[in-house]
């Protein structure tokens, strides 16, 4: 891995891109943004960058622009702007101009490109739910094949996709927009970029609300203390809803009176006779997995249409949409999700230390993460595998300090069954901060503005007031399991998404009305 990392070197100011803006639908404005490629030279070559806002409709009465920052990495802050305007409270929607972009690498800002979708494809139909006992060497190698696409396919554009870039490229969009400090909400990946630009801007933060975060100095300086327990929240939350499909046969309808057995022999099934899709693909024990993956964020709503989900696959009906294999929606999504965090994370070298770490993973979490430890490069859980053999340069990387000494006071939000982002990260950050506040919600699922009446309100006090929860604030609203599997997905949900065909990886935040 290459080792040069660290802090831009100033020489001369960026240029303040100027923002043309033409309707783009729906009460939307567009513009595109250049900004410089490498901040090494700022006066040098430039990457634009797509954005989207909607103005507040009284502008005599808003207080400014909202940074809407989507997770990931990525996802696109166009769609994720445009698909969640309606659903903001009205005190957010009626105060701030509602602003997103597409970060560099992502999307309509030159999307960075490593296998194409027929390599993804043949990969993900390839691998398993239940990896046998030789399944680690042919993981490493399929990773060098994967950062060597990357490369060829994107070598120019690799280097500058970390998040110390992306944080810079907010605060010139900040100078852009006229605002002489940044009002953000970032959710998942995006409370990542959020804390960085807090450590490189402490004196220019209004109002920073990081959902579902990071613990920063493990992600970026200690990323396998950082994937183990991504690996047992993720376990975690789907052997809590095994137990509950045990408890609750009737509302579950899978398992037989024993779900984690027949779940286990589910995964195996498919492995050995995958079912056709309606398009002619293959789902098997691994596509079940990587629905899961995602399905499994969205809490204790969704749990009675896992349990039918789970049922359907078991009958082999392929309507199932835990039997729907990735999309080349998704492959647009795992692309850079994949490379931004090689960019970003100091995974040290060695194979030894790497088979050691991996397969300790695929252990200690046995219901789904073999199939991610041994898979190809996906999402989150499967990049240690690529990124201790990533050899391009790292100089958009953030190392640290990430205290943001100074800055007004920022919120963490954590809910204390996160499968995607652990609890334990929330705490964590709020420690590093040198301003931090946590606010926690005590419930299953990912993230918590927009799941929460409780949460959603204090994020939204907060942006709009300045108005920090007290300290100790918990809040304890989780919307438990329907008595049966709803007719119409709850808003928001993956489930609705794969129902009506949208994009499977367009990030959409809960109802927030």
């Amino acid at each position: 891995m290459a080792a040069q990392t660290g802090s831009t070197a100033s020489v001369g100011a960026p240029p303040v891109p100027s923002l043309t803006w033409s309707d783009c639908q729906g009460g939307f404005e567009c513009a595109d943004a250049a900004v410089p490629l490498d901040y090494r030279e700022p006066q040098g070559r430039t990457i634009t960058l797509a954005v989207i806002r909607k103005k507040a409709a009284d502008q005599t009465k808003r207080k400014g622009t909202l940074f809407l920052q989507p997770g990931g990495p990525g996802n696109s802050g166009v769609d994720f702007v445009r698909g969640n305007h309606a659903s903001l409270p009205a005190a957010l929607r009626d105060s701030f101009d509602v602003f997103g972009y597409d970060v560099r690498g992502v999307a309509r800002s030159s999307q960075v490109q490593c296998w194409d979708d027929q390599t993804y494809t043949q990969a993900i139909t390839a691998a398993k739910g239940v990896p046998g006992p030789d399944a680690y060497e042919p993981a490493v190698r399929q990773a060098a094949d994967f950062d060597q696409a990357c490369q060829t396919n994107s070598g120019d554009l690799l280097p500058f996709v970390g998040t110390e870039y992306v944080a810079r490229d907010i605060d010139l969009l900040r100078q852009a927009l006229g605002e002489e400090q940044l009002t953000y909400y970032g959710r998942s990946f995006g409370s990542y970029i959020g804390t960085v630009y807090a450590a490189l801007f402490p004196k220019r933060v209004r109002a920073l609300a990081l959902d579902g975060a990071y613990d920063p100095e493990h992600y970026a300086n200690q990323p396998y203390a950082y994937d183990r327990p991504q690996y047992l929240a993720l376990d975690g939350a789907m052997s809590r809803f095994l137990d509950w499909c045990k408890a609750d046969q009737a509302t579950c309808g899978f398992g037989d009176g024993d779900p984690r057995a027949a779940f286990e022999k589910l995964k195996a099934d498919l492995d050995a006779d995958p079912v056709t899709t309606p398009s002619g693909g293959k789902a098997n024990g691994y596509t079940l997995v990587y629905r899961l993956l995602f399905n499994i964020n969205e809490g204790k709503v969704i749990w009675p249409s896992l349990g039918e989900a789970l049922r359907k696959a078991q009958q082999r009906d392929n309507t199932s949409f835990l039997l729907r294999p990735p999309s080349p929606a998704s492959y647009d999504f795992l692309n850079p999700n994949v490379v931004v965090e090689c960019v970003d994370k100091d995974y040290p070298g060695g194979k030894a230390r790497l088979k050691r770490e991996v397969t300790t993973n695929a252990r200690l979490a046995p219901l789904l993460g073999p199939a991610l430890a041994y898979g190809p490069p996906t999402y989150d859980h499967q990049h240690a595998t690529a990124c201790t053999q990533w050899t391009g340069e790292q100089v958009s990387r953030y190392d640290g300090s990430f205290r943001a000494k100074g800055s007004a006071p920022i919120l963490v939000v954590g809910n204390t069954g996160d499968p995607d982002t652990p609890y334990q990260d929330a705490v964590a950050l709020s420690r590093q901060l040198d301003n931090g506040r946590l606010l926690t919600f005590k419930a299953e699922g990912h993230t918590a503005f927009g799941r929460s009446a409780c949460a959603t309100d204090a994020v939204t006090g907060y942006l709009v007031d300045l108005k920090v929860p007290a300290r100790g604030t918990t809040c304890a609203d989780e919307t438990q399991p329907p008595s049966a599997t709803p007719k119409v997905a709850p808003p928001g949900t993956t489930l609705t998404e794969l129902v009506n065909g949208v994009s499977d990886r367009l990030d959409r935040l809960g109802s927030l009305r």
